[in-house]
């Protein structure tokens, strides 16, 4: 009975040791670069997109259409378009291809008006997030913006120890201090995000 006392008294050691290594460990990520944003960077339309077309000196050819689960949208005279994956610019010369068949010389202008953009382009935030979520991708997006649209993180979470899996980059993933920039206001902890960033928000272990 003595002696499993002691193997007992041996384990719990053992084991708060190890815990308390884990939680100490510091994050073996590299640092996420504060300049992520592509300057070249063109919003891409996804799936649940809205996108206003205009046809210039035909107004009953005009309208706003969403973008469907597909990735097509169907307009008059155009039906079962691909919009999905192109920017508004070439949507437009697309749907003016289509027209082509109809009236003379189509003048198309395409503006997206509700924004949601590919899978493959959007924010998610995972983890110990206040409200885990998905988000469109915008130009110059950093992490702070991310955390203001997810409220936070829980009071469980272990920001510093909180990581971006960059999908763009054959899913390399970074280190983020969270912590720094949001309780203590440490501005050089907030970086810049790329389109299929995942921001991961781990618990702390105490």
């Amino acid at each position: 009975m003595k002696l499993m006392r002691t193997m007992l008294g041996l384990f719990s050691v053992a084991l708060a040791s190890l815990v308390m290594l884990s939680g100490c460990a510091s994050n073996s990520f590299p640092p996420a670069p504060a300049v992520a944003a592509d300057s070249e960077y063109s919003y891409v339309i996804g799936p649940g997109d809205t996108v206003n077309i205009v046809v210039w000196r035909n107004p009953e050819l005009s309208m706003s259409v969403p973008v469907r689960p597909d990735g097509k949208i169907t307009t008059p005279l155009v039906e079962d378009l691909q919009a999905m994956g192109k920017d508004a610019s070439t949507l437009g010369r697309d749907i003016e291809k289509a027209l082509e068949k109809y009236i003379r010389e189509p003048v198309v202008t395409v503006i997206v008006t509700s924004f949601v953009g590919p899978y493959s382009e959007q924010i998610r935030v995972v983890g110990e997030a206040a409200k885990p979520m998905i988000l469109p991708y915008r130009q110059k997006m950093t992490a702070l913006d991310v955390m203001i649209a997810v409220g936070g993180m829980t009071e469980f979470a272990d920001g510093n120890k909180a990581s971006i899996l960059r999908t763009g980059e054959g899913n390399k993933q970074y280190s983020v201090r969270l912590s720094d920039l949001l309780k203590r206001g440490d501005v050089s902890a907030n970086v810049e995000m790329r389109p299929g960033d995942v921001l991961i928000i781990p618990q702390s272990w105490f």
